[in-house]
Protein backbone atom coordinates (compact mmCIF):
# COMPACT_ATOMS: atom_id res chain seq x y z
CA UNK A 1 0.00 0.00 0.00
CA UNK A 2 1.40 3.45 -0.45
CA UNK A 3 0.80 4.00 3.07
CA UNK A 4 3.68 1.55 3.66
CA UNK A 5 6.27 3.58 2.41
CA UNK A 6 8.81 5.17 4.92
CA UNK A 7 8.31 9.30 5.31
CA UNK A 8 4.17 8.61 4.92
CA UNK A 9 5.02 9.35 1.58
CA UNK A 10 2.53 7.83 -1.81
CA UNK A 11 4.55 5.91 -3.71
CA UNK A 12 7.53 7.99 -5.38
CA UNK A 13 7.50 7.19 -8.86
CA UNK A 14 3.55 8.10 -8.43
CA UNK A 15 3.90 11.61 -6.54
CA UNK A 16 6.72 12.30 -9.21
CA UNK A 17 4.72 12.06 -11.97
CA UNK A 18 1.92 13.73 -10.80
CA UNK A 19 4.27 16.86 -9.52
CA UNK A 20 5.28 17.23 -13.34
CA UNK A 21 1.99 17.53 -14.28
CA UNK A 22 2.34 21.06 -12.28
CA UNK A 23 2.79 23.85 -15.08
CA UNK A 24 6.28 26.14 -14.68
CA UNK A 25 4.44 29.06 -15.72
CA UNK A 26 5.06 31.61 -12.43
CA UNK A 27 7.66 34.27 -12.73
CA UNK A 28 8.50 36.78 -10.41
CA UNK A 29 5.54 39.59 -10.96
CA UNK A 30 3.14 36.82 -10.62
CA UNK A 31 4.20 35.34 -7.66
CA UNK A 32 4.76 38.64 -6.46
CA UNK A 33 0.74 39.48 -7.27
CA UNK A 34 0.07 36.00 -5.46
CA UNK A 35 1.91 37.20 -2.17
CA UNK A 36 0.48 40.25 -2.31
CA UNK A 37 -3.09 39.05 -2.97
CA UNK A 38 -3.43 36.66 -0.30
CA UNK A 39 -1.88 39.64 2.32
CA UNK A 40 -4.55 42.53 1.05
CA UNK A 41 -7.93 40.72 2.21
CA UNK A 42 -10.20 41.91 4.41
CA UNK A 43 -7.88 42.94 6.90
CA UNK A 44 -6.91 46.51 5.54
CA UNK A 45 -10.75 46.77 5.57
CA UNK A 46 -11.01 46.54 9.53
CA UNK A 47 -7.34 46.75 11.29
CA UNK A 48 -6.66 49.84 11.35
CA UNK A 49 -9.85 50.73 13.51
CA UNK A 50 -9.27 47.70 15.97
CA UNK A 51 -5.39 48.29 16.14
CA UNK A 52 -5.89 51.94 17.15
CA UNK A 53 -8.78 51.04 19.50
CA UNK A 54 -6.30 48.81 21.16
CA UNK A 55 -3.23 50.57 20.97
CA UNK A 56 -4.06 54.16 20.17
CA UNK A 57 -1.12 56.00 17.84
CA UNK A 58 1.39 52.75 19.38
CA UNK A 59 -0.30 50.74 16.96
CA UNK A 60 1.97 52.44 14.30
CA UNK A 61 4.87 49.99 16.32
CA UNK A 62 2.66 46.89 16.39
CA UNK A 63 2.90 47.03 12.45
CA UNK A 64 6.50 47.53 11.59
CA UNK A 65 7.20 44.97 14.33
CA UNK A 66 4.63 42.55 12.58
CA UNK A 67 6.68 43.06 9.32
CA UNK A 68 9.81 42.46 10.86
CA UNK A 69 8.84 39.54 12.80
CA UNK A 70 6.69 37.98 9.51
CA UNK A 71 10.05 38.43 7.54
CA UNK A 72 12.26 36.23 10.16
CA UNK A 73 9.54 33.83 9.29
CA UNK A 74 9.34 34.02 5.88
CA UNK A 75 13.04 34.18 5.67
CA UNK A 76 13.09 29.99 7.07
CA UNK A 77 10.54 29.41 4.62
CA UNK A 78 11.48 30.64 1.68
CA UNK A 79 14.69 28.59 2.54
CA UNK A 80 12.17 25.39 2.53
CA UNK A 81 11.09 26.96 -0.69
CA UNK A 82 14.36 27.81 -2.64
CA UNK A 83 15.91 24.23 -1.56
CA UNK A 84 12.85 22.09 -1.92
CA UNK A 85 10.16 23.31 -4.29
CA UNK A 86 7.09 21.59 -3.97
CA UNK A 87 3.87 22.43 -4.48
CA UNK A 88 2.14 22.31 -0.85
CA UNK A 89 5.48 22.86 0.58
CA UNK A 90 4.00 23.79 3.86
CA UNK A 91 2.36 20.96 4.22
CA UNK A 92 5.24 18.32 3.66
CA UNK A 93 8.39 19.81 5.09
CA UNK A 94 7.00 18.71 8.54
CA UNK A 95 6.56 15.21 7.47
CA UNK A 96 10.26 14.78 5.84
CA UNK A 97 12.08 16.76 8.69
CA UNK A 98 10.14 15.11 12.19
CA UNK A 99 7.99 12.28 10.86
CA UNK A 100 4.58 11.46 10.42
CA UNK A 101 3.12 12.36 13.78
CA UNK A 102 4.37 15.80 13.62
CA UNK A 103 3.36 15.83 9.62
CA UNK A 104 -0.34 14.57 10.20
CA UNK A 105 -0.97 17.16 13.12
CA UNK A 106 -0.02 20.20 10.82
CA UNK A 107 -1.44 18.33 8.30
CA UNK A 108 -4.70 18.50 10.27
CA UNK A 109 -3.83 22.33 10.96
CA UNK A 110 -3.65 22.58 7.46
CA UNK A 111 -6.70 21.13 6.20
CA UNK A 112 -8.70 23.06 9.31
CA UNK A 113 -7.12 26.62 8.00
CA UNK A 114 -9.40 26.40 4.87
CA UNK A 115 -11.43 28.10 6.67
CA UNK A 116 -9.35 31.09 6.48
CA UNK A 117 -10.81 31.46 3.12
CA UNK A 118 -14.25 30.93 4.27
CA UNK A 119 -13.35 33.77 6.54
CA UNK A 120 -13.15 35.99 3.50
CA UNK A 121 -16.37 34.59 2.08
CA UNK A 122 -18.06 35.72 5.41
CA UNK A 123 -16.15 39.08 4.87
CA UNK A 124 -17.52 39.61 1.65
CA UNK A 125 -21.43 38.75 2.64
CA UNK A 126 -21.09 41.65 5.16
CA UNK A 127 -20.37 44.44 3.55
CA UNK A 128 -22.66 43.24 0.66
CA UNK A 129 -25.30 43.49 3.07
CA UNK A 130 -24.71 46.92 2.80
CA UNK A 131 -26.91 46.46 -0.97
CA UNK A 132 -28.37 43.77 -0.19
CA UNK A 133 -29.87 43.58 3.21
CA UNK A 134 -30.46 40.61 4.61
CA UNK A 135 -27.57 38.29 4.09
CA UNK A 136 -25.45 39.04 6.93
CA UNK A 137 -27.39 39.90 10.37
CA UNK A 138 -26.11 39.91 14.43
CA UNK A 139 -22.46 38.73 13.64
CA UNK A 140 -23.64 35.78 11.66
CA UNK A 141 -24.42 34.44 8.74
CA UNK A 142 -28.16 34.42 6.91
CA UNK A 143 -29.89 31.05 5.92
CA UNK A 144 -29.95 33.57 2.40
CA UNK A 145 -26.52 34.53 3.06
CA UNK A 146 -24.97 30.81 3.44
CA UNK A 147 -26.82 30.34 -0.27
CA UNK A 148 -24.84 33.52 -1.49
CA UNK A 149 -21.74 32.50 -0.04
CA UNK A 150 -22.34 29.22 -1.21
CA UNK A 151 -23.03 30.09 -4.87
CA UNK A 152 -19.51 32.50 -4.41
CA UNK A 153 -17.41 29.52 -3.22
CA UNK A 154 -18.98 27.62 -6.36
CA UNK A 155 -17.59 30.57 -8.68
CA UNK A 156 -14.37 30.73 -6.98
CA UNK A 157 -13.42 27.33 -7.22
CA UNK A 158 -14.61 27.39 -11.07
CA UNK A 159 -12.27 30.82 -11.99
CA UNK A 160 -9.41 28.30 -10.45
CA UNK A 161 -10.56 24.82 -12.06
CA UNK A 162 -8.52 26.65 -15.13
CA UNK A 163 -5.05 26.62 -15.69
CA UNK A 164 -1.88 28.20 -13.59
CA UNK A 165 -1.38 30.44 -16.34
CA UNK A 166 -5.09 31.84 -16.71
CA UNK A 167 -5.07 32.46 -12.85
CA UNK A 168 -1.72 34.22 -12.72
CA UNK A 169 -3.25 36.49 -14.86
CA UNK A 170 -6.70 36.97 -13.47
CA UNK A 171 -4.77 37.22 -10.00
CA UNK A 172 -2.32 40.05 -11.80
CA UNK A 173 -5.85 42.12 -12.68
CA UNK A 174 -7.48 41.40 -9.14
CA UNK A 175 -4.20 42.94 -7.44
CA UNK A 176 -3.91 46.00 -9.13
CA UNK A 177 -7.42 46.72 -8.04
CA UNK A 178 -6.81 45.76 -4.19
CA UNK A 179 -3.35 48.05 -4.54
CA UNK A 180 -5.58 50.92 -6.16
CA UNK A 181 -7.98 51.10 -3.79
CA UNK A 182 -6.27 51.74 -0.30
CA UNK A 183 -3.61 53.90 -2.10
CA UNK A 184 -6.69 55.97 -3.28
CA UNK A 185 -7.86 55.67 -0.25
CA UNK A 186 -5.18 56.97 1.86
CA UNK A 187 -4.43 59.95 -0.69
CA UNK A 188 -7.91 60.71 -0.56
CA UNK A 189 -7.86 61.02 3.43
CA UNK A 190 -5.32 62.70 3.45
CA UNK A 191 -6.16 65.86 1.05
CA UNK A 192 -9.15 65.87 3.15
CA UNK A 193 -8.00 67.46 5.99
CA UNK A 194 -5.86 66.14 9.16
CA UNK A 195 -5.64 67.02 12.69
CA UNK A 196 -2.41 68.10 14.31
CA UNK A 197 -1.28 66.82 17.28
CA UNK A 198 -3.08 63.32 16.74
CA UNK A 199 0.32 61.12 17.63
CA UNK A 200 0.57 62.83 21.45
CA UNK A 201 -2.69 63.60 21.86
CA UNK A 202 -6.21 62.16 23.54
CA UNK A 203 -3.90 60.17 26.13
CA UNK A 204 -0.23 60.06 24.40
CA UNK A 205 1.37 58.22 21.77
CA UNK A 206 0.81 54.91 23.97
CA UNK A 207 -2.26 55.89 26.01
CA UNK A 208 -3.15 52.38 27.21
CA UNK A 209 0.53 51.08 27.58
CA UNK A 210 3.34 49.47 25.33
CA UNK A 211 2.36 46.30 26.27
CA UNK A 212 -1.01 46.99 24.40
CA UNK A 213 0.93 46.59 21.49
CA UNK A 214 1.57 43.02 21.91
CA UNK A 215 -2.49 42.55 22.26
CA UNK A 216 -3.00 44.36 18.86
CA UNK A 217 -0.91 41.74 16.93
CA UNK A 218 -3.54 39.40 17.26
CA UNK A 219 -6.69 41.52 19.16
CA UNK A 220 -6.14 44.32 16.50
CA UNK A 221 -6.17 42.05 14.03
CA UNK A 222 -2.71 42.98 12.47
CA UNK A 223 -1.24 39.28 13.21
CA UNK A 224 -4.33 38.28 10.28
CA UNK A 225 -4.00 40.59 8.38
CA UNK A 226 -0.08 40.47 7.18
CA UNK A 227 -0.50 36.56 7.24
CA UNK A 228 -0.64 34.88 3.76
CA UNK A 229 3.06 36.25 2.64
CA UNK A 230 3.68 32.24 2.79
CA UNK A 231 1.52 31.87 -0.61
CA UNK A 232 4.43 31.90 -3.22
CA UNK A 233 5.84 29.44 -1.65
CA UNK A 234 2.86 26.90 -1.82
CA UNK A 235 3.32 27.68 -5.62
CA UNK A 236 7.33 26.89 -5.90
CA UNK A 237 6.39 24.03 -7.47
CA UNK A 238 4.76 25.54 -10.55
CA UNK A 239 7.65 28.46 -10.56
CA UNK A 240 9.81 29.26 -13.30
CA UNK A 241 13.36 29.52 -11.60
CA UNK A 242 11.97 28.95 -8.03
CA UNK A 243 15.35 29.67 -6.12
CA UNK A 244 15.98 33.27 -7.26
CA UNK A 245 11.91 34.09 -7.90
CA UNK A 246 10.19 32.51 -4.48
CA UNK A 247 12.54 34.48 -1.84
CA UNK A 248 12.07 38.47 -3.82
CA UNK A 249 8.09 37.32 -4.47
CA UNK A 250 7.65 36.65 -0.92
CA UNK A 251 10.05 39.47 0.87
CA UNK A 252 8.64 42.21 -1.69
CA UNK A 253 4.75 40.79 -0.77
CA UNK A 254 5.49 41.73 3.42
CA UNK A 255 7.02 44.97 2.05
CA UNK A 256 4.61 46.27 0.04
CA UNK A 257 1.84 45.39 2.36
CA UNK A 258 3.45 46.67 5.03
CA UNK A 259 3.68 50.16 3.48
CA UNK A 260 -0.13 50.02 2.76
CA UNK A 261 -1.08 49.10 6.36
CA UNK A 262 1.02 52.01 8.01
CA UNK A 263 -0.21 54.42 5.11
CA UNK A 264 -3.76 52.90 5.90
CA UNK A 265 -2.79 53.24 9.84
CA UNK A 266 -1.88 56.67 9.39
CA UNK A 267 -4.68 58.13 7.71
CA UNK A 268 -6.82 56.62 10.11
CA UNK A 269 -5.06 58.44 13.22
CA UNK A 270 -5.12 61.93 11.17
CA UNK A 271 -8.39 62.26 9.78
CA UNK A 272 -10.77 61.07 12.57
CA UNK A 273 -13.12 63.46 13.83
CA UNK A 274 -12.06 65.38 16.97
CA UNK A 275 -15.70 64.77 17.87
CA UNK A 276 -15.30 61.04 17.78
CA UNK A 277 -12.67 61.14 20.50
CA UNK A 278 -14.19 62.57 23.53
CA UNK A 279 -13.86 58.93 24.85
CA UNK A 280 -10.34 58.36 23.19
CA UNK A 281 -9.63 55.73 20.91
CA UNK A 282 -11.49 53.32 22.47
CA UNK A 283 -14.36 55.29 21.80
CA UNK A 284 -14.03 55.29 18.32
CA UNK A 285 -16.31 52.86 16.95
CA UNK A 286 -17.58 51.89 13.02
CA UNK A 287 -19.17 48.76 11.38
CA UNK A 288 -17.06 49.30 8.09
CA UNK A 289 -14.37 52.01 9.29
CA UNK A 290 -13.19 53.58 6.35
CA UNK A 291 -16.49 53.49 4.24
CA UNK A 292 -17.87 54.67 7.51
CA UNK A 293 -14.97 57.41 7.85
CA UNK A 294 -15.39 58.61 4.14
CA UNK A 295 -19.20 59.45 5.11
CA UNK A 296 -18.61 61.38 7.85
CA UNK A 297 -15.86 63.71 5.82
CA UNK A 298 -18.61 63.97 3.26
CA UNK A 299 -15.97 61.76 0.73
CA UNK A 300 -19.27 59.78 -0.98
CA UNK A 301 -17.42 59.01 -3.91
CA UNK A 302 -14.81 57.62 -2.18
CA UNK A 303 -17.15 55.74 0.17
CA UNK A 304 -18.83 54.06 -2.95
CA UNK A 305 -15.37 53.03 -4.15
CA UNK A 306 -14.56 51.16 -0.89
CA UNK A 307 -17.59 49.70 -0.11
CA UNK A 308 -17.24 47.91 -3.36
CA UNK A 309 -13.89 47.09 -2.90
CA UNK A 310 -14.87 45.60 0.51
CA UNK A 311 -16.29 42.57 -1.82
CA UNK A 312 -13.21 42.73 -4.41
CA UNK A 313 -10.42 42.56 -1.74
CA UNK A 314 -11.67 39.74 0.44
CA UNK A 315 -12.80 38.33 -3.10
CA UNK A 316 -9.39 38.42 -4.16
CA UNK A 317 -7.96 36.74 -1.37
CA UNK A 318 -10.35 33.65 -1.37
CA UNK A 319 -9.42 33.12 -4.77
CA UNK A 320 -6.09 33.26 -3.79
CA UNK A 321 -7.15 31.06 -0.97
CA UNK A 322 -9.10 28.50 -2.92
CA UNK A 323 -6.25 27.61 -4.93
CA UNK A 324 -3.60 27.54 -2.38
CA UNK A 325 -5.74 25.06 -0.68
CA UNK A 326 -6.21 22.70 -3.22
CA UNK A 327 -2.08 22.37 -3.26
CA UNK A 328 -1.92 21.91 0.38
CA UNK A 329 -4.87 19.34 -0.08
CA UNK A 330 -2.61 17.46 -2.95
CA UNK A 331 0.18 17.73 -0.74
CA UNK A 332 -1.80 16.13 2.13
CA UNK A 333 -3.06 13.43 0.04
CA UNK A 334 1.21 12.93 -0.97
CA UNK A 335 1.44 12.46 2.58
CA UNK A 336 -1.37 10.07 2.76
CA UNK A 337 -3.52 12.08 5.38
CA UNK A 338 -6.20 12.43 2.94
CA UNK A 339 -7.25 9.05 0.31
CA UNK A 340 -4.95 9.52 -3.04
CA UNK A 341 -7.82 10.19 -4.58
CA UNK A 342 -7.63 13.41 -4.26
CA UNK A 343 -3.87 13.85 -5.29
CA UNK A 344 -4.86 13.30 -9.06
CA UNK A 345 -3.30 16.20 -11.55
CA UNK A 346 -5.66 16.88 -14.31
CA UNK A 347 -3.09 16.50 -17.00
CA UNK A 348 -4.39 19.24 -19.39
CA UNK A 349 -4.79 21.98 -17.09
CA UNK A 350 -1.96 20.97 -14.61
CA UNK A 351 -4.68 21.56 -11.40
CA UNK A 352 -5.04 19.35 -8.47
CA UNK A 353 -8.91 19.53 -9.57
CA UNK A 354 -10.18 16.90 -7.06
CA UNK A 355 -8.66 18.90 -4.24
CA UNK A 356 -10.42 21.97 -5.47
CA UNK A 357 -13.66 19.84 -4.89
CA UNK A 358 -13.15 18.77 -1.23
CA UNK A 359 -11.75 22.20 -0.12
CA UNK A 360 -14.97 23.77 -1.46
CA UNK A 361 -17.02 21.06 0.92
CA UNK A 362 -14.65 21.98 3.69
CA UNK A 363 -14.92 25.97 3.25
CA UNK A 364 -19.08 25.06 3.40
CA UNK A 365 -19.21 23.35 6.12
CA UNK A 366 -16.59 25.55 8.22
CA UNK A 367 -19.32 28.11 7.47
CA UNK A 368 -21.98 26.90 9.24
CA UNK A 369 -21.05 26.61 12.53
CA UNK A 370 -19.10 30.25 12.73
CA UNK A 371 -21.05 31.94 10.58
CA UNK A 372 -19.26 35.02 10.95
CA UNK A 373 -15.62 36.66 9.55
CA UNK A 374 -14.35 37.65 13.61
CA UNK A 375 -15.58 34.44 14.53
CA UNK A 376 -13.65 32.40 11.79
CA UNK A 377 -10.24 34.53 11.85
CA UNK A 378 -10.21 34.19 15.89
CA UNK A 379 -9.32 30.30 15.31
CA UNK A 380 -7.33 30.30 11.80
CA UNK A 381 -4.41 32.75 12.80
CA UNK A 382 -3.20 30.14 15.73
CA UNK A 383 -3.22 27.59 12.92
CA UNK A 384 -1.51 29.47 10.64
CA UNK A 385 1.14 30.02 13.50
CA UNK A 386 1.81 26.81 13.94
CA UNK A 387 2.65 26.01 10.65
CA UNK A 388 5.38 29.10 10.33
CA UNK A 389 6.76 27.31 13.86
CA UNK A 390 6.84 23.49 12.42
CA UNK A 391 8.52 24.98 9.30
CA UNK A 392 11.01 26.61 11.57
CA UNK A 393 12.03 22.82 12.99
CA UNK A 394 11.70 21.73 9.77
CA UNK A 395 14.74 23.82 8.00
CA UNK A 396 16.61 23.57 11.37
CA UNK A 397 16.37 19.93 11.27
CA UNK A 398 17.44 19.64 7.97
CA UNK A 399 20.32 21.75 8.82
CA UNK A 400 21.35 20.14 11.76
CA UNK A 401 21.29 16.45 9.42
CA UNK A 402 23.35 18.18 7.18
CA UNK A 403 25.98 18.97 9.35
CA UNK A 404 26.28 15.70 10.76
CA UNK A 405 27.05 14.35 7.36
CA UNK A 406 29.36 17.11 6.25
CA UNK A 407 27.00 18.31 3.42
CA UNK A 408 28.50 21.98 2.63
CA UNK A 409 25.39 25.04 2.26
CA UNK A 410 23.92 24.58 -0.64
CA UNK A 411 22.08 27.20 -3.51
CA UNK A 412 19.32 28.91 -1.85
CA UNK A 413 20.26 28.28 1.56
CA UNK A 414 19.75 31.97 3.72
CA UNK A 415 22.66 33.06 5.36
CA UNK A 416 21.89 33.47 9.11
CA UNK A 417 19.05 30.90 9.20
CA UNK A 418 20.81 29.13 12.09
CA UNK A 419 19.85 31.72 14.59
CA UNK A 420 16.47 32.86 12.64
CA UNK A 421 14.81 29.32 12.41
CA UNK A 422 14.88 29.70 16.61
CA UNK A 423 14.00 33.45 16.76
CA UNK A 424 11.23 32.67 14.03
CA UNK A 425 10.53 29.67 16.54
CA UNK A 426 9.65 31.62 19.64
CA UNK A 427 7.91 34.83 17.68
CA UNK A 428 5.18 32.37 16.02
CA UNK A 429 4.90 30.98 19.29
CA UNK A 430 4.63 34.38 21.75
CA UNK A 431 2.22 34.76 18.94
CA UNK A 432 0.01 32.12 19.53
CA UNK A 433 0.14 33.19 23.05
CA UNK A 434 -0.81 37.04 22.48
CA UNK A 435 -3.68 35.55 20.47
CA UNK A 436 -5.82 35.24 24.06
CA UNK A 437 -7.01 32.24 25.72
CA UNK A 438 -10.44 32.86 24.58
CA UNK A 439 -9.33 31.76 21.34
CA UNK A 440 -6.64 29.31 22.31
CA UNK A 441 -9.17 27.43 24.24
CA UNK A 442 -10.90 26.66 21.33
CA UNK A 443 -7.94 26.91 18.55
CA UNK A 444 -5.69 24.62 20.25
CA UNK A 445 -7.81 21.45 21.26
CA UNK A 446 -8.65 21.52 17.68
CA UNK A 447 -5.03 21.29 16.41
CA UNK A 448 -4.52 18.23 19.12
CA UNK A 449 -7.28 16.01 17.63
CA UNK A 450 -4.29 15.48 15.25
CA UNK A 451 -2.84 12.80 17.53
CA UNK A 452 -5.79 10.38 17.57
CA UNK A 453 -5.73 10.71 13.68
CA UNK A 454 -2.34 9.85 13.47
CA UNK A 455 -3.08 6.89 15.82
CA UNK A 456 -6.06 5.48 13.85
CA UNK A 457 -3.76 5.81 10.76
CA UNK A 458 -1.28 3.86 12.39
CA UNK A 459 -3.32 1.23 13.14
CA UNK A 460 -4.36 0.79 9.01
CA UNK A 461 -1.11 1.23 7.99
CA UNK A 462 2.56 -0.66 8.43
CA UNK A 463 4.67 2.43 8.61
CA UNK A 464 7.48 2.63 11.16
CA UNK A 465 6.89 1.63 14.68
CA UNK A 466 4.52 3.78 17.19
CA UNK A 467 6.49 4.32 19.97
CA UNK A 468 9.72 5.45 17.62
CA UNK A 469 7.48 8.06 15.70
CA UNK A 470 5.64 8.82 19.27
CA UNK A 471 9.04 9.79 20.88
CA UNK A 472 10.45 11.72 17.92
CA UNK A 473 6.80 14.20 17.40
CA UNK A 474 6.00 14.10 21.29
CA UNK A 475 7.43 17.59 21.04
CA UNK A 476 4.51 18.94 19.24
CA UNK A 477 2.40 17.91 21.89
CA UNK A 478 4.16 18.90 24.95
CA UNK A 479 3.73 22.38 23.01
CA UNK A 480 0.77 22.78 22.37
CA UNK A 481 -0.47 21.34 25.70
CA UNK A 482 2.38 23.47 27.62
CA UNK A 483 0.56 26.40 25.48
CA UNK A 484 -3.01 26.38 26.27
CA UNK A 485 -1.90 25.79 30.19
CA UNK A 486 0.19 28.86 30.27
CA UNK A 487 -2.48 30.65 28.08
CA UNK A 488 -5.25 30.06 30.96
CA UNK A 489 -2.41 30.76 33.47
CA UNK A 490 -1.67 34.03 32.12
CA UNK A 491 -2.79 37.78 31.24
CA UNK A 492 -4.06 37.51 27.82
CA UNK A 493 -7.62 36.69 28.91
CA UNK A 494 -6.64 34.22 31.10
CA UNK A 495 -6.98 34.16 34.88
CA UNK A 496 -4.00 36.07 35.66
CA UNK A 497 -2.05 33.62 37.77
CA UNK A 498 0.92 33.83 36.13
CA UNK A 499 1.43 37.93 35.89
CA UNK A 500 2.99 40.04 33.44
CA UNK A 501 5.54 40.26 31.82
CA UNK A 502 6.20 37.02 33.38
CA UNK A 503 3.98 35.04 31.21
CA UNK A 504 5.68 36.66 28.05
CA UNK A 505 8.68 35.57 29.71
CA UNK A 506 8.25 32.19 29.99
CA UNK A 507 6.22 31.02 26.75
CA UNK A 508 9.57 32.42 25.17
CA UNK A 509 11.99 30.02 27.28
CA UNK A 510 9.27 27.23 26.65
CA UNK A 511 9.81 28.48 22.80
CA UNK A 512 13.64 27.65 23.10
CA UNK A 513 13.64 24.66 24.91
CA UNK A 514 10.78 23.17 22.52
CA UNK A 515 12.60 24.23 19.76
CA UNK A 516 16.27 22.55 20.73
CA UNK A 517 13.98 19.51 21.54
CA UNK A 518 12.22 19.62 18.19
CA UNK A 519 15.70 20.11 15.94
CA UNK A 520 17.41 17.33 18.34
CA UNK A 521 14.10 14.77 17.50
CA UNK A 522 14.18 15.95 13.85
CA UNK A 523 17.23 15.13 13.19
CA UNK A 524 17.26 11.92 14.57
CA UNK A 525 14.13 11.13 12.60
CA UNK A 526 16.71 11.77 10.01
CA UNK A 527 19.12 9.75 10.77
CA UNK A 528 17.37 6.82 11.58
CA UNK A 529 14.65 7.25 7.83
CA UNK A 530 17.05 9.11 5.39
CA UNK A 531 15.03 8.15 3.33
CA UNK A 532 12.46 10.78 4.25
CA UNK A 533 15.49 13.59 3.07
CA UNK A 534 14.27 13.95 -0.22
CA UNK A 535 16.53 15.21 -3.24
CA UNK A 536 14.58 17.87 -4.72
Amino acid sequence: MAQDRPAGTVGDADARAEENRLRKDLGFWGLTAIGFSNILGSGWLFAALYAAQTAGPAALLSWIAAGALCALVALVMVELGATRPEGGGTVRWPLYASGRLVGTVVGWSVLLSVGGTAAEISAIMQYAAHYVPGLYEGGRLTASGLGVAAALSVLLTALNWFAVRMFARLNNLVSVFKVVVPVVTIVALFLSGTHSGRLTEHGGFAPYGYAACLAALAGGGIVYSVNGFQAPLDFSGEARNPRRNVPAAVLTGIGLAVLVYLGLQLAFLFTVPDSLLTHGWQGVNFDSPFGQLALVLNLHWLATLLYADAVVSPGGSAYVGVAIDARHTYALAKSGLVPRFFMRIDPRSGIARRALVLNFVVIILFMLPFGGWQDIVSVMGDMYLLIYAASAVAVASFRAHDRERGVPLADGQVPGVRWIAPVSFAVATEFIYWSGWEHLRLALPLVLAGVPLYLLQQGRTAGRPVREELRQGAWIVFHLAALTLLSWLGTFGGSGRLPAPYDTAVVGVLALAVFVWAVRSGAAHLRTDPSAERVF
